[in-house]
């Protein structure tokens, strides 16, 4: 989703992801040999892709597993959320910021055997328009034309000039497709990375292999093994246990105690762009009101909620903008926490709404702040958990069959979700798609001063809740040398730093 983050796997819609204490930029990984003796790792999630079709199926779990890992693009963030040259080795823009020439790297195979050129890059951004089923396609629509000039020449012709085009084109967005290996995504995933699939046993792990014939050195952890538990505990005992190496997001911030042993473990703590975000329908009642929409803010101790339902662990924002963003302003003082004045909003009535939730520890654990928090106030919401992805995705994302609910929106920059009022917020208001519109085309600065505004208006209208940033906490054996990702600022988990002693 975009920034269903959900982690969802968005599992945080996880969605769903890098290397802090190692990570290298793309533009490091241009040769090299094997390092160190070929080596396994197993690393603990929580929220398991339905299928391997990122272009079709929303959520984060499966690019998470995949980007950057199996498919690559033209370029990827690094842990400063800055661009980098990955596919391409350069590119130029021209004055007008309307045309981009990517200089495509030599020798680079898909693992089909199919060597990848400018014509993939023009089938791969084509067929985000013609192919792709989610909404962050959209994204792509300020393309007028690619083309292929030779075989490590593309040409990208945009519309208009845009501020975010590029930063799209790290995202899942950007990878590159084989034009001959396409026919089965959910299941046969084709990239140029340096791990390709070994195995999927559903309901249980995926297994990455090295890629043999990557064009990059070879990763030094020869084999990955995405562990997929449904419950917290069992997680951190399949690392207490040596039955993992690595848990990837730590689901109950509170058991990180049993990890104390410094000789035994390690625990990284980092950033991330999930802001877990407390959904209504903007599109019926009683959140189609927007008194009621801000009642629910003013309702909410945000403070007590981190601390009761994360250990603390995060920070608080008050918007749909992460710290990283250059245009990040902290907004948590728009709606403090006052019981009376929620009250008064409401007018005195009293609402009875269906909480519905992913059945992913966050979520749970904050849906029963929000219950008891909202009962104060005359809003009774009755909590339902849904499995998650596919039951929430159905239900919540698809239909719109919901009243609220909380998801860790995890996409980068993904203010442009609340533009969409078939999005599953159904918010609506026109004024907030010209102020995106207008930051994209403009200068640096009337981007950034934009966006605050657009920021703004989302809060003023509390066309949502905003509960936390997501916290990065990962635990992992002392025997997991370098590569971890502090920061989780991209949609992928990067293995391709990792180590292991």
């Amino acid at each position: 989703m975009r920034r269903i983050g959900m982690w969802v796997a968005l599992g945080g819609l996880l969605l769903s992801a890098a290397c802090g204490g190692g990570g290298d930029s793309a533009g490091d990984r241009t040769g090299g040999t094997a390092g160190s003796q070929p080596s396994n790792l197993a690393v603990g999630f929580v929220a398991e892709p339905a299928n391997l079709d990122f272009t079709t199926t929303e959520g984060a779990a499966i690019p998470q597993a995949l980007l950057v890992n199996v498919y690559e693009g033209l370029v990827k963030l690094d842990q400063d959320g800055k661009i980098q040259p990955l596919l391409a080795e350069k590119w130029d823009v021209s004055a007008d910021r309307k045309t981009y020439t990517f200089t495509l790297r030599k020798g680079v195979t898909f693992t089909n055997g199919a060597p990848f050129t400018a014509d993939d890059v023009v089938f791969s951004i084509d067929r985000v328009t013609s192919d792709w089923k989610l909404k962050i396609k959209t994204q792509m629509d300020v393309v007028d034309k690619v083309e292929k000039k030779d075989d490590t020449t593309a040409v990208v012709t945009l519309k208009r000039p845009s501020n975010g085009w590029l930063y799209s084109m790290a995202t899942r967005l950007g990878a590159m497709f084989s034009r001959t290996g396409v026919a089965d995504l959910a299941n046969k995933p084709v990239g140029t990375g340096p791990y390709q699939l070994g195995s999927w046993k559903r309901g249980d792990s995926i297994q990455l292999t090295a890629n043999p014939k990557y064009w990059g050195p070879q990763p030094q952890v020869s084999q990955i093994t995405l562990k997929y538990f449904k419950d917290a505990t069992a997680m951190n005992n399949a690392l207490l246990t040596s039955g993992i190496d690595v848990i990837s997001a730590v689901q109950a911030p509170e058991s990180l105690a049993q990890f104390a042993d410094t000789s035994r473990f390690q625990v990284i703590e980092g950033t991330t762009n999930g802001e877990v975000v407390l959904s209504m329908n903007n599109a019926r009642p009683p959140f189609n009101d927007k008194k009621v929409r801000q009642a629910v803010r003013h309702a909410i101790d945000h403070k007590a909620l981190l601390d009761t339902a994360w250990a603390g662990r995060g920070q608080l924002i008050g918007s749909m903008v992460p710290p990283t963003d250059p245009w990040y302003e902290d907004r948590t003082a728009d709606y403090p926490y006052d019981v009376a004045k929620a009250k008064a909003l409401l007018g005195g009535k009293t609402y009875n709404v269906k909480l519905r939730i992913p059945n992913l520890p966050y979520a749970v654990a904050a849906a029963q702040v929000v219950k008891s928090q909202l009962a104060q106030v005359g809003i009774n919401a009755e909590i339902d958990p849904l499995e998650f992805p596919a039951r929430w995705l159905d239900v919540v994302f698809k239909q719109g069959d919901y009243d609220m609910s909380i998801i860790n929106h995890v996409e980068p920059r993904d203010m442009g979700i609340f533009a969409d009022k078939s999005y599953y917020f159904h918010y609506d208001n026109p004024e907030y798609g010209k102020l995106l519109a207008s930051a994209d085309e403009g200068s640096e600065q009337q981007q950034v001063d934009d966006l605050k505004a657009a920021a703004k208006l989302l809060s003023d209208d509390a066309a949502a809740d905003w509960l936390f940033l997501f916290p990065n906490l990962i635990v992992a054996k002392k025997s997991v040398a370098t590569g971890l990702p502090k920061n989780a600022i991209a949609e992928s988990f990067d293995f391709t730093a990792l180590t292991k002693q």
